[in-house]
């Protein structure tokens, strides 16, 4: 199993750019919850904390895949640093803002300002795709170490981030994620060897990567998707605090993800044949499937048992994310030109974003009103009407899936008749 991520790590500047890669990713599983876990405890209200989340979350499905399109054009370095500034910028207004007790529309207007954060995730699979495009199953075991990583992200993000706001001051989750942010920018960006070359003329032709049908379907289905990922996370935290024990919402979130990091692990050394298309479909349905006990346990059981078994079930959930989205990283490296990869992975977790953003607010609205138990029927729905989605778009995605013979030429898995 090791000898498989060892390979991928041959090419001199991999380890590097992956790591850096890492901390400037962090931010992506530390500030949403982290502004829940702020303002709830400043301002008393789920609602509201969900909602200033929520509008950072829209910002970036709106900004960031026009960003990512930047970065395709001129360069990673070029654009990231300066996105980066801005971001750090308008964290550091929300957090004064919310200190200095400012009235609580004055929130969102820095948070809508975060949403031009940088996709460090797109841009270190770009790299991992500009080396490794021609020799597919180094490829297919790069993303899905790259999907490990994600999940560790939101293993120790949740916990860093909610500790932090909980134990020290409400500020200190969402402070941490900007010097990650920096930091790990600052370091991805001076690995110039491996950047990906611009191909402006090539970039300037195209038209946006979103006109793919495929890729369109991928967005769509990853909107109900990060649902399940932002009602996750309010409805725990607020089912935690109702149970007396919100300081363990991080260690709950970190056993959700760490289920899908085992299995991605696992999954990123498997040698697989068939549709990828397929494969997408069977693992959305498989994630639906999975929140159901949720609400069953969210319902019967309380205090720290209930903790426990809401622990169990979400380590369950958490199995099938990893394939999923490993699945559909590879599925937008077949749909869209190189010259538009970054942008295309960045649709798909703007579909997340966007997601999460609908999903965290629901989530406040539904636990607010009904209790934290309740607050599970929406990451429920979600993931059902995801798995709806993905039936429902499965033809336009083989439709949008290139020839065998030129998606062996673009470096894709290898495909069978079926796809």
């Amino acid at each position: 199993m090791l000898s498989s991520y060892r390979q991928i790590f041959a090419a001199p500047g991999t380890l590097a750019f992956s790591f850096s890669g890492f901390i400037a990713r962090m931010p992506i599983s530390m500030t949403g919850i982290g502004i829940i876990t702020m303002l709830s405890q400043l301002r008393g209200s789920y609602g509201l904390a969900s909602a200033v989340s929520a509008a950072m979350a829209v910002s970036a499905a709106v900004l960031g895949p026009q960003v990512s399109r930047l970065v395709d054009r001129y360069g990673q370095r070029r654009i990231t640093l300066p996105a980066t500034a801005v971001t750090v910028a308008a964290a550091v207004v929300l957090l004064l803002l919310a200190r200095a007790g400012a009235p609580s529309w004055t929130l969102f207007l820095p948070a809508i300002g975060m949403g031009v954060m940088p996709s460090a995730g797109s841009m270190v699979r770009a790299r991992w795709a500009n080396l490794y495009s021609s020799t597919p199953p180094k490829l297919h075991t790069a993303y899905s170490f790259e999907a490990v990583v994600d999940e560790i992200c939101f293993i120790i993000g949740p916990i860093l981030s909610v500790t932090l706001a909980t134990s020290v001051f409400p500020e200190a989750g969402v402070l941490l994620a900007g010097v990650f942010l920096l930091v790990g920018v600052l370091l991805f960006t001076a690995q110039r060897r491996t950047e990906p070359p611009v191909r402006t003329e090539e970039h300037r032709a195209g038209r946006s990567a979103i006109f793919s049908k495929g890729l369109q379907v991928l967005v769509a289905t990853f909107v109900a998707t990060g649902a399940v990922f932002g009602s996750v996370e309010v409805v725990t935290l607020a089912y935690a605090e109702a149970e007396g024990h919100k300081s363990l919402t991080g260690v709950v979130l970190a056993i959700y993800a760490l289920g899908s990091c085992l299995a991605g692990v696992v999954f990123g050394t498997l040698k697989l044949t068939g549709s990828m298309a397929t494969r997408f479909l069977v693992g959305v349905a498989l994630m639906a499937a999975s929140m159901v006990p949720l609400v069953v346990v969210g319902s019967l059981v309380h205090g720290t048992a209930g903790l426990v078994a809401i622990s169990a079930a979400l380590f369950v959930a958490g199995i099938s994310i990893s394939p999923t989205l490993i699945t559909a990283m590879a599925l937008v490296e077949r749909l869209v030109p190189a010259t538009q990869l970054t942008e295309g992975m960045t649709w798909t977790t703007t579909g997340l974003a966007l997601g999460v953003a609908l999903g965290s607010s629901a989530g406040g609205l539904v636990v607010d009103a009904a209790g934290a138990s309740a607050g599970y029927w929406v990451p429920v729905a979600s993931a059902a009407f995801g798995a709806l989605v993905a039936l429902g778009g499965i033809r336009r995605l083989r439709a949008g899936l290139p020839a065998p013979r030129g998606a062996a030429a673009r470096g894709g898995l290898r495909p069978l008749p079926s796809e």
